[in-house]
């Protein structure tokens, strides 16, 4: 399963949230970064938090500001937040929000808590290790098993409610070296592109 550009999201917002992912997500799109999450909290009077990253799952300092600069005139114009807020855009982290099914490709091997809209073997929270991979559901191999529990479950994407990767020095090694490997071909496509100038 190839992570796509223009992937929709498994997970997304209700209310003012979604209003203002749909304002934003555009703006992200043109600038070839992806949507990852949208939360207004009650935090310094009233933070929006935005989650983002670049197509290839990089996101640094520099994007998070070029991110706040294109989509702070967007919300000033369309303006639906009522009240003064902070605006707040962020990587989505190691221990990120698996919010599109290349998420879930790209982690498989790692630790993965979930949660689904409806009962699946008798549960609807889930923990452990992204086993498989298909168009229409990922399999969680359990790291705790109950008597009577299958060690594995089958998730179809469709009753995914919440997920997130848990953090483990695995983790942080594969999200380190990933992180290394994009770095490298971003600046290998910038020398390319500079040679043909």
């Amino acid at each position: 399963m190839q992570q796509t550009d223009h992937e929709p999201r498994l997970i997304v917002e209700t209310g003012l949230d979604l209003r203002i992912a749909e304002i934003i997500e555009p703006v992200l799109t043109a600038m070839d970064y992806r949507l990852v999450r949208v939360r207004l909290l009650n935090l310094n009077g009233m933070t929006l938090q935005i989650m983002a990253e670049r197509n290839d799952g990089t996101m640094d300092v520099e994007g998070c500001e070029a991110v706040s600069v294109a989509i702070s005139p967007v919300l000033d114009v369309e303006d639906p937040i009522d009240r003064e807020y902070h605006l707040e855009v962020s990587s989505p982290g190691i221990d990120r929000p698996m919010v599109r099914k290349s998420d879930f490709a790209r982690w498989t091997g790692h630790l993965v808590k979930c949660e689904t809209s409806i009962m699946i073997d008798g549960k609807k929270r889930f923990r452990g290790k992204i086993a498989d991979v298909n168009e229409e559901s990922f399999t969680v191999e359990r790291d705790q098993v109950a008597y009577g529990e299958e060690p594995r479950v089958v998730i179809p994407f469709s009753a995914l409610a919440e997920g997130k990767l848990i953090l483990t020095d695995d983790l942080i090694r594969d999200a380190l070296r990933a992180d290394k490997l994009a770095k490298q071909q971003a600046a290998n496509q910038n020398d390319e592109a500079e040679d043909e100038e």
